[in-house]
């Protein structure tokens, strides 16, 4: 009790939170951060999550008067958020789900903390700890959760909670990835039998999308994506999808070389057998019409790139096949095998090589304004790269002699 106490205690601000307490309803801390002090090791979730039995925004209200922060409201689920200095804790009123259809958001209503314990994914994340004088450091653990932390144990609460929610079977390959946890028996079993029965895909795309990028987020990726192959939710997120854990984790290594965003690198390590046929599945997680588009083209364009990059490549032509790709094609192309050497001097070397002139310093000079100036330009740039010419005026003499070129050429046919 006293070293638990000691742990909470420890979290950044919470000395100031336990004085700001007294006579509001009784508070717990609860989720995760409870787990991640029981083992020991700092709390993942910079944001604290609280309890309230009683109503949440009436304390968030009261607390943020006392700490002299901010409170913001979140609606339906009567929760807010209490940001001041350092402390930032996430309260919610303790409450009872109900779901209408599986997959469903839940529809809730108040109830006390045993209940709202009995709401929750895992027995690990089931735990709530008193931050009252009189109780601080002791733990409601109703559904056994510190002797599955001791045992090394993801498991569910009930029959129906995959069912109810189906994205608690990404978050059971996520926590036993984190935690090095294996599922109990009962709960991979059921697990198996959901992700059978599809119920992965009857969840929002908006919904999966939070659930499956959380995933992928992961420190140990590569495990999380094991989970899922081996449990069968890649199939059951889309028949098309195939979770390789090792291209997974070559991709968020390859992220790291190319300044890719590793998630979505990930993600298109994940589409990648079927690019053309998952589009439409990348356009229901509504990841964006910017991001969707680059895991689509990541996912398309990575194979070609991998190719074309284990062959000999002026500076030129190693600008023209990577300046129009995202990063995350890059680092897919790494993952499945392409030379890193030409794709770290593309990053540092050529990249960034802008010409000093311009179109409108050919048009000054006396080119019409046409396609014939683009070309012209396209090719000048084509020659600084390959240390053809350098400088303005070299710049500027082999574009005009381009373009008059060209403009020749179209007048002799």
């Amino acid at each position: 009790m006293t070293e638990l106490a000691s742990r909470i205690r420890a979290l950044p601000g919470m000395d100031a939170l336990l004085g700001a307490l007294p006579g509001l309803p009784p508070v717990y801390l609860v989720g995760g951060a409870v787990r991640d002090l029981l083992l020991g090791g700092p709390v993942g979730d910079p944001d604290i999550d609280l309890a309230v039995e009683g109503d949440g925004v009436l304390a968030a209200r009261r607390l943020a008067a006392r700490l002299d922060g901010e409170a913001v409201e979140h609606g339906r689920f009567g929760t807010a958020t209490v940001r001041t200095g350092e402390l930032a804790v996430d309260l919610a009123s303790t409450r009872r789900e109900r779901y209408g259809h599986p997959g469903a958001l839940p529809e809730v209503e108040p109830a006390p903390l045993v209940e709202d314990l009995s709401r929750r994914d895992f027995t690990i994340n089931a735990m709530a700890a008193p931050l009252s004088p009189a109780e601080l450091g002791s733990l409601q653990d109703p559904h056994g959760g510190a002797a599955d932390l001791r045992a090394g144990t993801v498991r569910i609460l009930h029959q129906r909670s995959f069912i109810d929610d189906p994205t608690r079977l990404l978050r059971a390959a996520r926590y036993a990835a984190r935690l090095g946890f294996a599922l109990e028996a009962e709960t991979e079993r059921l697990a198996r039998e959901a992700a059978a029965a599809g119920a992965l895909a009857r969840v929002s795309g908006p919904r999966l999308r939070d659930a499956l990028l959380g995933l992928l987020a992961e420190a140990d990726c590569a495990a999380a994506v094991e989970h899922v192959a081996g449990l069968g939710l890649d199939r059951s997120m889309h028949p098309a999808l195939s979770a390789d854990p090792d291209r997974v984790a070559s991709a968020a290594l390859g992220a790291a070389q190319t300044g890719a965003d590793r998630v979505l690198a990930a993600l298109a390590a994940l589409v990648m057998d079927e690019p053309v046929e998952l589009r439409e599945w990348l356009e229901y997680l509504a990841l964006g019409r910017e991001r969707t588009d680059r895991v689509a083209r990541a996912a398309d364009d990575a194979p070609r790139l991998a190719a074309a990059l284990r062959r000999e490549l002026r500076p030129s032509q190693l600008h023209r096949l990577l300046a129009a790709e995202p990063r995350e094609a890059l680092a897919l192309a790494l993952a499945l095998g392409a030379p890193a050497e030409p794709i770290l001097r593309y990053l540092a070397d050529l990249s960034h090589v802008r010409l000093e002139v311009t179109g409108d310093d050919l048009v000054a000079a006396g080119i019409a304004p046409s396609p014939v100036i683009g070309r012209a330009l396209q090719e000048t740039l084509a020659r600084k790269l390959d240390a053809e010419v350098s400088g303005r005026e070299e710049e500027l003499a082999l574009a005009l002699e381009l373009a008059h070129r060209a403009g020749r050429e179209a007048g002799g046919r």
